[in-house]
């Protein structure tokens, strides 16, 4: 049986993240995958109205699923695209970020979320491939939040992400046309997903620029002074992706490069078991105040005050 690798763009119809993601889907097609793509301004998508039903009965054990299931189009698609072998996603980048339709597809994963479905026996593990395209603009310090962006809220299905291309300076429509470096670039991303794909889930490595980021393990380029978490782990410097911990060292050369500590990977947000600690933080943070009636009576008493505020609106 072949693998089957799906496209999701919230770009431009006929524009430049649609192009680059149908170089890399042509691609894995000739290399025998059978492909599905959609553009998500084709459907209807609502917002997450931050209800917490979904993590409120994952921390309970139960699969409650997402309460909008039946109001648009994101289970349609999450059934198709959950039963891919690769999902290669392309954004366009606003404001340093991945669009909104993106994100606002994205980040109703959480009623999706792997390790947490699979920590309470609602399915099966499922060894996924992913990669990601941005496509901006400017360069990448107008761009330097869209791939970490793009690549987190991947994480919540087990998509390994192996590959990941920032596309700069291509603001008017199809201007990746004028550019063969581009698009040869997402013919590599197609490649890589293919060589993904045809290796063995345990032994599946990035595959793109091994000086790619600053965090070796997840090659985001991005990095913050470490606070304490949740059962007082702390490290001086995280990945604010994956959350690997550790310290900045410098090179004999004079640079600097982050270096995880021995236990820096023990809650590897790439991981189903490091997620799987989110899912029981969860479980004792949220689950703790829902079941402490006292709690909840404090805060029913307090709202009322702010219940009776009002300002003038526009």
């Amino acid at each position: 049986m072949g693998f089957t690798v799906m496209g999701v763009t919230a770009g431009r119809k006929d524009s430049n993240c649609e192009i680059l993601l149908k170089e890399a889907l042509m691609v894995c097609q000739e290399m025998g995958a059978e492909i599905t793509m959609i553009n998500l301004k084709d459907y209807n998508l609502l917002d997450c109205t931050g209800c917490t039903s979904c993590t409120m009965g994952m921390s309970m054990g139960k699969n409650t699923g997402c309460s909008l299931k039946n109001k648009d189009d994101k289970d349609k698609i999450m059934q198709v695209m959950l039963n891919q072998d690769a999902v290669i996603f392309a954004a366009p980048t606003y404001a340093l970020m991945p669009s909104s339709l993106f994100l606002k597809f994205m980040h109703r994963n959480l009623a999706y979320e792997s390790a947490f479905l699979t920590q309470i026996g609602a399915i099966e593990p499922r060894d996924r491939v992913g990669a990601l395209i941005a496509v901006g603009g400017s360069y990448r310090s107008w761009q330097s939040l869209a791939l970490e962006c793009m690549q987190i809220t991947t994480v919540t299905n087990s998509f390994k992400v192996v590959d990941m291309y920032m596309a700069t300076a291509v603001p008017a429509p199809a201007q990746v046309l004028l550019h063969e470096e581009k698009l040869a670039r997402a013919r590599e991303i197609g490649q890589n997903v293919m060589k993904a794909l045809n290796t063995p889930a345990a032994e599946r490595k990035w595959l793109g620029d091994p000086n790619a980021g600053w965090c070796p393990n997840c090659h985001s380029n991005s990095l913050c002074l470490g606070d304490v978490q949740w059962k007082g782990l702390k490290y001086p410097i995280e990945c604010t992706v994956c959350g690997a911990g550790g310290d900045l060292e410098k090179t004999p050369d004079g640079k600097w490069k982050f270096v995880i500590a021995p236990n820096g990977l023990e809650r590897d947000r790439t991981t189903e078991e490091g997620r799987g600690v989110h899912c029981d933080e969860i479980a004792e943070v949220q689950g703790g105040f829902f079941m402490d009636p006292n709690a909840r009576a404090e805060v029913a008493q307090k709202l009322e005050k702010y219940k009776k505020i009002t300002f003038k609106g526009i």
